[in-house]
């Protein structure tokens, strides 16, 4: 949702001619395109330094032309054979700008911040968002802008060879406005400088069952075949009402392949599957199930009786909300502080009546306007949730703190044997604002996940 932020303007005009007395200043950092901050760390022999024609635009108020040239940069990875599932950091290192300081005057230390995008090819697509610190040396009037290094992570999600490759970056600057400058790819995708080769997680659970039948009388016996667990391992046969495991359970031992076959007496009218497992208790590392199976009540009616039978039909996860803007407080130049608002009201509504929980998670993405940007990482919340009355789940508020492009928890309920309800969530939002953030109205998108 689009959450404009409204500095007023109309007293502060008079005082916009004072501004472009210092806009000399400002010029300079824009012209610094190129020129972020932290030195290159180390860089593993794997990876490649690689070359691509870049084209900065440093922000209209600095009046300077474009800047294109050849950005040299390196990709760096803490895993080079990752597994499936881990997180991978990486590292997007500038180690010589497209750009140099144009002008004769020096800029000061510790202005930039850089972000940047890498972007996967191979196994796995996608883009990995990098971030740097707010740290640079002073660059001098005409000097080179020194190298910089932004970092991220990435969760690989398929084995084989993933390849990483340098991509937009973007120049944030804190000196007497803050204004950005991106800098794009010109003919993208970059060369490839490193590659990851991701391998399958050792161990995955092929444990697998399967029934001869998936439904029969109180006390008939249904034939189980289990196949790929250790063998020559005792293995325990149950049924299962809900989450719970009933009576109904026997053992067997496997043969020297893993498999076994066992006829398991079920009685319990409330069963609703069966399970397999090696070891003392139910454990989903070491197990397999549960197979649907429905034992069917045959038992005879009383004379001159009727039976009724009712069922309750599982509904689906669903979310709405109150609106779709957000109107904050405006804050003054050369004050700055917090502009507030409060989110439109969420409603969640859980009617699939199983064992899951949910969780709702937002993340925003940059606050943009005619004058420049303020950081997703300046947008911060306070949740709170209310709980319908009678619901089986109690609503839990995320904690507040940033909200920022990576995103954060607004709410949620947790895994139980019997979930859902309906719940309200609201939340408290305050974007930090700089003393002489230039005026003009700054908007950013708030996206909400349920899952």
């Amino acid at each position: 949702m689009a959450s404009p932020l409204t500095p007023t303007s109309a007293r502060s005009r008079g005082r916009r001619r004072r501004w472009t007395a210092v806009l000399g200043a400002t010029v300079l950092v824009a012209g610094a395109a190129g020129a972020l901050a932290a030195p290159a760390g180390a860089l593993t022999a794997a990876s490649t330094p690689v070359d691509f024609l870049t084209r900065c635009v440093p922000p209209p108020i600095a009046g300077i032309p474009p800047i294109e040239g050849t950005t040299t940069a390196e990709i760096t990875v803490d895993k080079a054979t990752p597994k499936v599932g881990d997180t991978v950091t990486v590292t997007y290192t500038v180690t010589k700008p497209a750009a140099s300081n144009p002008v004769d005057i020096s800029l000061p230390a510790d202005i930039m911040t850089p972000t940047g995008k890498v972007a996967l090819g191979g196994a796995q697509s996608g883009e990995i968002t990098v971030t740097g610190p707010k740290k640079n040396p002073p660059v001098p009037g005409k000097g080179a802008f020194p190298p910089f290094s932004m970092t991220g992570t990435f969760t690989v999600t398929a084995p084989g060879s993933i390849t990483l490759s340098p991509g937009d970056y973007n120049i944030h600057t804190s000196y007497i406005m803050e204004l950005d400058t991106p800098c794009t790819v010109k003919n993208p995708p970059a060369p490839v400088s490193e590659t990851v080769v991701a391998a399958d997680q050792p161990g995955a659970n092929e444990r697998a069952i399967q029934l001869a039948t998936a439904s029969g009388a109180p006390g008939a016996r249904v034939t189980v075949t289990g196949s790929k667990f250790t063998p020559l391992a005792e293995v325990i046969v149950a049924g299962r009402a809900g989450a719970a495991q009933t009576a109904d359970t026997m053992t067997v031992t496997t043969d020297d392949t893993g498999g076994f076959t066992a006829r398991l007496k079920v009685s319990d009218k409330a069963t609703t599957g069966v399970v397999a497992y090696e070891g003392a208790s139910w454990n989903p590392d070491k197990g397999a199930g549960p197979a649907a199976y429905t034992v069917v009540d045959d038992t005879p009616q009383p004379p001159d009786s009727q039976k009724l039978t009712a069922s309750v039909t599982a509904g689906e996860l669903s979310m709405s909300q109150a609106g779709d803007t957000v109107q904050m407080t405006a804050v003054d130049f050369g004050q700055g502080g917090a502009s507030t608002g409060d989110l439109r009201t969420v409603t969640v509504k859980d009617f699939r009546g199983g064992p899951a929980g949910w969780s709702l998670t937002g993340k925003v993405t940059d606050f943009t306007g005619t004058a420049g940007s303020l950081g997703a990482d300046k947008l911060s919340w306070t949740p709170a949730c209310t709980t319908k009355q009678g619901s089986p789940s109690v609503c839990a508020p995320g904690s507040a703190g940033t909200v920022g492009s990576g995103g954060a928890t607004l709410a949620s309920t947790p895994n139980a044997t019997l979930t859902g309800g309906e719940f309200t969530i609201d939340a408290k939002v305050s974007l930090d604002v700089p003393a002489f953030t230039a005026p003009g109205t700054y908007a950013g998108v708030l996206t909400l996940t349920l899952t």
